[in-house]
């Protein structure tokens, strides 16, 4: 079976309206190729310093998201929202949301991990001090494939993905704002493990590019096989790309190189 996903990756700043046109533009561009399921990076709504991005949180339908809904039933498509910052119970949290073309919400992610870290050149990340973090892992299907969700941090924690492959996900979707600093020594590294590791597909859309307040965005959006190889990579710059999503290659795999169920589950509890 395949299935055609699209990528947009954006450089948001903080200008919620020039950030959702741009994410309009994308979602037609990608309509227009034939994705299935668009997704959008993280903070695709507003990238700015924390105390900012907290004033700019709303609900899940709030104005901003409805336009996105809008999207998604008026190009009869699946649309992953990224991230946004999602304002519920007097909480905030940084939250992917999926539409589907009917313009309904068929999943809610909360991210798990919060980026709380000082890097050397000594830009300060500390999302604990807005957000609060997610308590679940968040599995949806389209047409039969199983998507597993995860944003940008998460990807530093295997146990997460295993977890999400155990309940079935085919397709790892990780939307991110990767700084460039970790970015260009990590990212694809990463994206690249988590695939091999669950012999799953991964899917990544990054931001790419400066944000307030004086930070960058590593970018390079990819898509990866189960085999680890990297078949779609974005340019620099706000760009979009897609892939064709083979799930029956998980199946070939799985049969002639079982490593997942070889996992000694007897032993390690993750």
């Amino acid at each position: 079976m395949s299935f055609k996903i699209g990528v947009g990756q954006m450089n948001s700043r903080d200008d919620k309206a020039a950030n959702l046109t741009m994410a309009e533009k994308l979602i037609d561009k990608l309509a227009e190729r034939g994705a299935r399921l668009i997704m959008l990076p993280e903070y695709f709504l507003f990238l700015g310093d924390m105390p900012d991005i907290a004033r700019n949180a709303e609900p899940a339908d709030g104005p901003s998201l409805d336009r996105i809904r809008e999207k998604a039933v008026s190009h009869k498509v699946y649309i992953h929202c990224g991230s946004f910052p999602e304002k519920n119970g007097g909480k905030t949290y940084n939250t992917s949301v999926v539409f589907n073309p009917d313009g309904f919400i068929v999943a809610v992610y909360r991210k798990i991990h919060l980026f709380d870290v000082e890097l050397p050149n000594g830009n300060v990340y500390r999302e604990s001090d807005t957000f609060t973090p997610g308590s679940r892992l968040v599995t949806f299907q389209i047409d039969g494939i199983t998507f597993g969700m995860s944003i940008c941090y998460d990807l530093r924690f295997p146990e997460l993905y295993r977890q999400l492959n155990k309940q079935g996900a085919q397709v790892l979707l990780v939307p991110a704002a990767f700084t460039l600093e970790t970015g260009r020594d990590h990212w694809e590294l990463l994206l690249r493990t988590r695939a091999v590791d669950n012999l799953c597909w991964v899917v990544a859309a990054g931001q790419w590019g400066p944000h307030p307040p004086h930070k960058t965005c590593y970018g390079r959006s990819l898509v990866v096989n189960p085999w680890g190889l990297v078949v779609a990579k974005a340019t620099d710059g706000i760009s979009h790309l897609t892939a064709e999503i083979d799930v029956d290659m998980i199946a070939e795999l799985k049969a002639t190189f079982p490593v997942v169920d070889h996992h000694r589950e007897d032993l390690f509890r993750g």
